[in-house]
């Protein structure tokens, strides 16, 4: 399987995009790591959709939801230092970029909307942090087994 930046996991997520890694290190998921993708990108889509405003909003452009990371293949999450257990390593994960605590909360809030209005269990909810300072959100949806594990205060 090759990435292309065309090929979509759904209507404004792309394969590429979820594969996306500054390590220089070969980051290709097989076909149930995609399935899972695919899988994620219908909740993230779902995000999407409350987060915009309708088309006629006074608040203007669509805001986009951007991936700081989804899948890794166990070199790229070594090298980024992720747990050998990481949900990211089956395509399950992605790290939501924020521009604030304010824009974190709220996403996390529409995640727990949408989970109790589907009845859909997700297995990862949190919000992490770097040394830097930099916050993102943490979502992971397994195919089952999903623990409903939050953690809203950055360790």
């Amino acid at each position: 399987m090759t990435i292309d930046k065309q090929d979509r996991l759904s209507e404004h997520f792309t394969l590429a995009e979820l594969c996306k890694t500054n390590t220089r290190i070969e980051n290709v998921p097989n076909e149930a790591q995609v399935k899972n993708l695919k899988r994620l990108c219908g909740w993230l889509e779902k995000l999407r959709a409350r987060v915009n405003p309708l088309p006629t909003s006074p608040r203007g452009g669509e805001v986009p939801i951007i991936i700081n990371s989804g899948y890794r293949s166990p070199a790229v999450n070594k090298a980024v230092g992720g747990v050998a257990t990481s949900n990211h390593l089956t395509g399950c994960a992605v790290d939501i970029r924020v521009l604030g605590m304010e824009q974190l909360l709220h996403y996390a809030v529409i995640l727990l909307d949408i989970s109790d209005e589907s009845q859909e269990d997700f297995d990862e909810l949190l919000i992490e942090r770097n040394a830097r300072g930099s916050y993102w959100l943490h979502f992971a949806v397994r195919p089952e087994g999903n623990r409903r594990k939050i953690r809203l205060i950055a360790c």
